[in-house]
């Protein structure tokens, strides 16, 4: 059975990713905020290349209108190197969304399991190198997780159920891995004993939103704009910041925008 446990968890070789549609600018937002579809959409192409530049190999699927949030990739679906479940969004504009990711995903693997009961949403699960943490929240139930636990343990990963704090969108949106032993977190996620095995670095002050990283083989990738937490990771990591200000507009980051295995 082949297994997470690697210390190379964080290497990738093949990203999905999906253009913004038109409708892109009504994608939920918390603040009730509005991309510039223009800027986006140049912001997303750019995501794009530095994955490419990255040695990732693109898969590109065209813009849902129906969907204004089906940018986000990571929510409806999970990868791995040895198959791919698909998820059932915790919101009603985004329920359907896998539908579309479904005939792209047979194409790719030969093994696709999917979510049948409950929701749970990508957003909410964070891969580390022993383990799969699935956070529980608005967007993904206990029903959802408990049966995407018997999923994942079909494909040899074994994971743990916790809660996400109150506020909090999805559980990657207040941490990421930077490494097999460290973790880039909120206070309010690292005051919630869900990492207490782990080495926890905190997000530097007004600077939280930069939680949701991404590590993609040996760079981490960070959102421009936190100067503070690419000054802190620099120190050990190779850092590169991305432009995601429209993205940040519809509750959205760095990792939503690509599914990578």
């Amino acid at each position: 059975m082949l297994s997470l446990y690697s210390p190379m968890f964080y290497n990738f070789s093949n990203a999905i990713v999906r253009f913004p549609g038109k409708s892109s600018v009504n994608g939920l937002s918390k603040a009730d905020l509005k991309p510039n579809l223009n800027l986006l959409r140049i912001q997303h192409r750019l995501y794009v290349d530095v994955l490419s530049n990255l040695g990732l190999k693109i898969y590109s699927l065209d813009a849902l209108e129906e969907f204004p949030d089906s940018i986000f990739v990571e929510d409806p679906a999970l990868t791995f190197k040895n198959g791919a479940i698909l998820l059932k969004p915790g919101v009603k504009s985004r329920m359907g969304e896998e539908d579309f990711l479904k005939p792209q995903l047979l194409n790719i693997f030969e093994n696709v399991l999917e979510l049948r009961n409950g929701t749970a949403e990508g957003g909410d699960v964070l891969k580390l190198h022993n383990e799969l943490i699935i956070g529980l929240s608005d967007r993904t139930n206990k029903l959802g997780a408990e049966e995407l636990q018997r999923l994942v343990l079909k494909l040899g990963y074994k994971s743990r159920i916790v809660k996400t704090p109150p506020g909090v969108l999805h559980l990657k949106s207040d941490c990421s891995a930077l490494d097999e032993e460290t973790i880039f977190a909120t206070p309010q996620i690292e005051k919630s004993k869900i990492f207490k095995n782990y080495k926890v670095i905190i997000t530097p002050r007004d600077e939280h939103a930069a939680a949701n990283l991404v590590r993609i083989n040996d760079k981490i990738l960070v959102s421009e704009g936190y100067q503070k937490t690419a000054e802190l990771l620099s120190k050990n990591y190779e850092v590169e910041t991305v432009n995601v200000s429209q993205v940040s507009k519809v509750d959205a980051g760095l990792s939503c925008m690509s599914l990578r295995w």
